[in-house]
């Protein structure tokens, strides 16, 4: 097993961040925007997020997408190269990242509705798992 190349993944995870950003954008900005925007407001929310706010969420995909893309090149010396390990990896991070927290914090307690619960974690999984798969293709191991 060869050491982890960490300028790729660095690459590769920005690369991956961006893709999952752009995603969640249409998802949750475009998409589930009524819906969110409801609920944040039965919250007692602006409906709006601030620029900071977007920019902490654009930084917070980011760090997913490194994440993400670490997982795969940790798991690519036994699954081997390729399509089907990212998608592992990002099933993965999905799962521990979106699925888990979404569960507890929306579903369970009701914070907002079981459809844009449902929707925004079903789309999480399209987001990463694509993000996992385009950053794993600029992946590559250390010499």
């Amino acid at each position: 097993m060869g050491k982890i190349n960490l300028g790729r993944v660095i690459l590769g995870g920005i690369v991956a961040g961006i893709v999952m950003d752009l995603l969640d954008y249409l998802v949750d900005g475009v998409w589930l925007a009524p819906q969110w925007t409801g609920g944040m407001q039965r919250l007692g929310h602006t409906a709006a997020f601030s620029i900071h706010q977007i920019v902490l969420f654009d930084l917070i995909g980011i760090a997913c997408g490194v994440a993400t893309v670490w997982l795969y090149a940790a798991i690519r010396p036994r699954f081997g190269a390729g399509i089907k390990t990212a998608v592992w990896a990002g099933l993965a991070v999905w799962f521990v990242g979106t699925l888990l927290p979404n569960a507890a914090m929306m579903y369970v307690t009701g914070l907002f509705g079981k459809h844009l619960t449902l929707y925004t974690t079903l789309g999480g999984v399209v987001e990463i798992v694509v993000g996992a798969i385009a950053g794993a293709a600029l992946y590559k191991e250390a010499d």
